[in-house]
């Protein structure tokens, strides 16, 4: 996984994952298998499945031409409320993009290192073959 600061403040890790290197055929297989991990963890709740590629066409808005399928996986961690603040960074979500040949995984970070963690191993657990 890479971390890199998307539009220069949003701090974000990033995975390209070959279609080689996984069983997941499908944008909708990478978010079972995340799902899978969710629902495995005692203390996170998955909340949704956002179709963000159906959204983006409904409206007629831009998609990259080289983006096949993209959705968004919600969940929460919740593990503490200390403060209404926390509110802005939650829920969380793992962003699933087909890019036809890929897949590109990504999530901003969390303030929180065990979400971070957790987040990142659910993610490279994608790459569950070696490479041809």
């Amino acid at each position: 996984m890479k971390q890199s600061l998307l539009m220069d403040k949003y701090p974000c890790f990033d995975l390209e994952l070959p279609k080689s290197e996984t069983s997941c055929a499908s944008v909708d297989d990478v978010i079972a298998a995340l799902k899978a991990k969710i629902d495995a963890h005692p203390k996170v709740a998955y909340i949704a499945t956002f179709d963000h590629y159906a959204h983006t066409s409904s409206i007629e808005g831009e998609i990259a031409p080289t983006i096949k399928a993209a959705k968004n996986i919600v969940f929460c961690f919740g593990i503490a409320l200390p403060n209404p603040h926390v509110l802005s960074v939650r829920p969380r979500s793992i962003g699933v993009a087909d890019l036809g040949d890929r897949f590109h995984v990504s999530f901003l970070e969390p303030p929180m290192k065990p979400a971070t963690e957790a987040m990142e191993a659910w993610c490279k657990a994608l790459a569950d073959k070696v490479a041809a």
